[in-house]
């Protein structure tokens, strides 16, 4: 049983739905970024999305935009994340930790040494963004080899001709897209994610995690009524760059006020069933 299928498991057990937590590898710096990631865990995340850099995210919104900015003029690499994500494993043995991100680093990378090395890392599971199921044989096939979860995307724009594509050969879980566009624009709309859950449900058993969209505590709560886990990365990274004084460098709160969302959104998702 992979970390991620364990998580799932206890979740469902503990009847709650889970929190992801996204922030970038690197951002604004690798000291604060890792002494983030360190604490993202025990603030209440079950599991955790580290963001792979890329000088052109086409699906991310200018504040997820702006930190894989600042991460990369801070010199960071995809080499230099697995070798952050070897550091947190050493402190976590438990929480899943998925990479995710855009092809172009994977493939410069080699496909097979990623799926390889990430793995050896500690990482559990890959979310690539740009490469559709019909084009994502060359890192699907080393990743099942090595152990790596391939998350699959599904968005409202998946129909029911489509989702069995999908959906196929996905493992770890299926990352539901809340909405029709770029990251940290607009929230999602809660009848409208109770209703793709359960068209997905016919579909998969995989566990659904739902992101994009999702703001607040509250919006947290409601998509955790209806969903496996509920995904939350924009507020996270909105909240990192209002702690950089003006020259982009990290103030001294900085680590303690992204924790302190991490615990807020925690507590909503912790609590939405129980309402």
């Amino acid at each position: 049983m992979s970390r991620i299928e364990r998580r799932f498991a206890q979740l469902k057990q503990e009847g709650r739905a889970g929190l992801v937590v996204y922030l970038v590898a690197g951002d604004p710096d690798p000291d604060t970024s890792r002494a983030l990631f360190e604490g993202v865990a025990e603030a209440g995340a079950d599991l955790i999305e580290i963001g792979m850099p890329f000088s052109d995210p086409m699906a991310d919104g200018p504040s997820i935009q702006a930190a894989g900015q600042r991460a990369l003029k801070a010199g960071t690499t995809l080499r230099s994340t697995l070798a952050m994500v070897r550091q947190l494993r050493a402190r976590d043995p438990d929480t899943p930790f998925v990479l995710m991100g855009y092809y172009n680093p994977i493939y410069r990378y080699g496909a097979e040494a990623f799926a390889r090395d990430a793995v050896a890392a500690g990482v559990d599971g890959a979310i690539i963004v740009d490469l559709p199921p019909e084009e994502d044989a060359e890192l699907a096939s080393p990743a099942r080899a090595a152990g790596l979860d391939i998350v699959r995307l599904a968005t409202p724009t998946s129909d029911e001709a489509r989702l069995p594509t999908v959906v196929g050969h996905a493992s770890g879980f299926i990352y539901y897209v809340a909405i029709a566009g770029i990251t940290g624009t607009r929230s999602a709309d809660a009848a409208s994610v109770h209703a793709a859950v359960a068209r997905l449900r016919r579909f998969t058993e995989l566990p659904v995690a739902v992101g994009f969209g999702i703001k607040t505590p509250a919006q947290a709560a409601e998509v955790a009524k209806a969903a496996d886990a509920a995904a939350v990365g924009t507020a996270l990274v909105d909240r990192l760059a209002f702690n950089l004084d003006p020259d982009g460098k990290a103030k001294p709160g900085l680590v303690d006020a992204v924790l302190a969302d991490i615990r807020a959104l925690a507590a909503g998702v912790r609590a939405a069933r129980r309402t």
